[in-house]
């Protein structure tokens, strides 16, 4: 690359360069990704029912009240898998 140009990555170049970064790059990515896209994804092709939104909030605010309520990330991973029996 010559100083002062910008080169634009093809779209497979991008997902190619992926995989060679380190998992604290790709958080970064993931993040930069979500960043960008809002939050197009929760009503994009699969759009939330009235009801489901209402479950969400209440449940935020059910958080919000008691935030020692909630359980980390590895449990509940961990309590899914026994669940589903994998």
């Amino acid at each position: 690359m010559r100083p002062g140009k910008i080169e634009a990555m093809s779209t497979t170049e991008i997902i190619k360069a992926l995989s060679k970064l380190s998992p604290r790059d790709l958080k970064k990515v993931r993040a930069k990704i979500d960043e960008l896209s809002g939050e197009e994804w929760i009503d994009g092709d699969d759009p939330l029912t009235d009801a489901q939104k209402r479950m969400i909030e209440k449940r935020i605010a059910d958080h919000e009240r008691d935030p020692k309520s909630a359980i980390p990330w590895e449990e509940f991973d961990q309590r899914l898998k026994r669940r589903l029996g994998k």
